[in-house]
């Protein structure tokens, strides 16, 4: 906001102060991997990634049979805490079932190639 000098004995300049904006940059996102095994069941995949990442049914399906047929898949991309949560929760789910489901996380590159990497969100 401009600050005026007193009329009483000043010179008449106008004063400015400068307005500095910051920034923020966006956090980094991460992708959430899940990886091909040959003991994990299709149907324990597609309710994990239901339950873990919110997809629907058709959505998780098509990502199984990419995972299935290209050996790995991105379930998601988020900020590192989450993805870092997701994966956990996931692991959880595949020790209680007994199962050798893996995922992963790894930083995106941002070159918007989430749907040659089976992502679906």
């Amino acid at each position: 906001m401009p600050h005026f000098e007193d009329d009483q004995g000043g010179d008449g300049k106008v004063l400015t102060k400068t307005k500095t904006t910051t920034r923020l940059a966006r956090p980094r996102l991460y992708k959430v991997l899940l990886h091909n095994d040959d003991f994990t069941p299709r149907e324990f995949v597609v309710m994990v990634l239901q339950h873990v990442f919110h997809m629907t049914e058709s959505d998780a399906s098509r990502l199984m049979l990419h995972v299935h047929q290209n050996g790995v898949g991105v379930a998601g991309l988020y900020p590192f805490s989450v993805a870092e949560t997701k994966a956990a929760e996931v692991g959880s789910l595949a020790q209680q079932a007994e199962v050798p489901l893996l995922c992963t996380i790894e930083p995106d590159d941002g070159d918007g190639k989430g749907a040659d990497d089976g992502d679906v969100n």
